[in-house]
């Protein structure tokens, strides 16, 4: 596993929001999967809003495409969150070698800390196979006032 310090950029609608955060990288097979989180918003109620950002990428010699996945999400107070669909926001990205795939959503939660797991369905060769997405954390314990971007 790779921690990177990269410049991430959210955007979910008319909202784009950016901030400096360390990235989790894990390579399945030459396809390598980034991903990490940003708190867009910290309401009133203990509401959070919580974006997260993964960039796929095919560094295999064969032409993959992406056709689903299954994310998870689990709060500190044992609520669990699903995502289990075909494609990404209405899309199957095919990727030729070298390519990449960036895609950016958003969780509400009610907890201050919750953890981010699962995987992406990949087809190449007419075979399919699950890739692991990088566990990760939502943590609003640990984030600085200058990381909460609302």
């Amino acid at each position: 596993m790779i921690i990177l310090n990269i410049k991430l950029i959210f955007v979910e609608g008319d909202v784009k929001v950016s901030a400096t955060d360390d990235l989790v990288t894990l390579q399945t097979d030459g396809i390598v999967v980034s991903a990490g989180p940003v708190l867009v918003d910290e309401e009133a109620e203990n509401r959070y809003m919580w974006g997260y950002y993964l960039c796929i990428e095919n560094n295999t010699a064969k032409r993959i495409r992406l056709v689903g996945k299954d994310w998870n999400i689990t709060d500190d107070k044992g609520n669990r969150f699903n995502d289990c669909s075909t494609g990404f926001k209405g899309e199957l990205p095919e990727l030729d070698p070298g390519e990449y795939f960036e895609y950016t959503s958003y969780a509400p939660l009610q907890a201050k800390n919750a953890v981010f797991y699962g995987s992406c369905k990949v087809q190449s060769d007419g075979k399919s196979r699950n890739i692991k997405v990088p566990t990760f954390s939502l943590s609003a314990r640990n984030i600085a006032a200058s990381k909460i971007l609302n």
